[in-house]
């Protein structure tokens, strides 16, 4: 199955972008009368047929429409960017393989990198998106301070983590996590968190955890948290 995305798309016709239909006749050389599936990224999968090959936009026609169930557990990821934007884009790339629902890139003391270009890792989510077959395009927040983060998310009801180095850990992120549940977990830099971040996180009921005895890069340690919340809810 070959999946196209367009942004905002609904029934009878689609009206494909320069991208998306330049994908469509130049590398795949699709013509008119060819059924292919597309979604909006909001849930919905549409069967079509092709009215109009052109590279320049081309148009579909809606044959049928399937409405995905949203999934019962919420995976935000909380997570300080890399210094190499190359690293977090695999990240990014593979958890949204994976299956997530919520990125927030945060500022901590130790942060390696200010700042990123959320656009670029927005198509690395929509490609990823496509090629795994979701049909529902996660939630990309711009960076924010890790205080910012704690309070705005202080009303809402979650389970909270934090992850961090430390060797007298007692509680591994697999054994105290519930499924079925909305989950915030944070991630810090390669330097991780201060020892006044973790005081603060805790003070706001975030559970420190252990992603294993191995010490992860960043970007390794946002992958197996995410992955660690999908086995559990599998």
């Amino acid at each position: 199955m070959q999946l196209f995305f367009q942004e905002n798309c609904q029934p009878p016709e689609i009206k494909f972008d320069t991208e998306e239909s330049k994908h469509l006749t130049k590398v795949l050389r699709k013509k008119a009368g060819d059924q292919v599936s597309v979604t909006n990224g909001k849930g919905e999968l549409f069967d079509c047929v092709i009215s109009k090959a052109d590279p320049k936009g081309s148009i579909l026609s809606v044959l049928k429409t399937t409405e995905i169930p949203e999934d019962d557990f919420h995976i935000h990821l909380a997570i300080a960017p890399t210094k190499s934007p190359d690293r977090m884009e695999w990240m990014i790339e593979k958890i949204t393989e994976i299956g997530f629902h919520e990125l927030s890139l945060i500022q901590t003391s130790n942060s390696e990198r200010s700042f990123l270009k959320t656009d670029r890792l927005h198509k690395k989510i929509i490609s990823a998106c496509k090629q795994s077959l979701k049909y529902r395009i996660p939630k990309l927040n711009s960076i924010r301070s890790l205080k910012e983060l704690i309070e705005s998310n202080k009303q809402i009801e979650n389970q909270r983590f934090i992850a961090y180095v430390d060797d007298n850990h007692q509680n591994h992120f697999m054994d105290v996590a519930k499924a079925k549940g909305n989950y915030l977990i944070l991630i810090g830099p390669e330097g991780d968190f201060s020892t006044e971040e973790i005081h603060m996180a805790i003070k706001e009921n975030f559970l420190p955890v252990s992603l294993g005895r191995s010490r992860l890069r960043t970007e390794t340690a946002g992958l197996v948290a995410v992955d660690i919340l999908q086995l559990l809810n599998r």
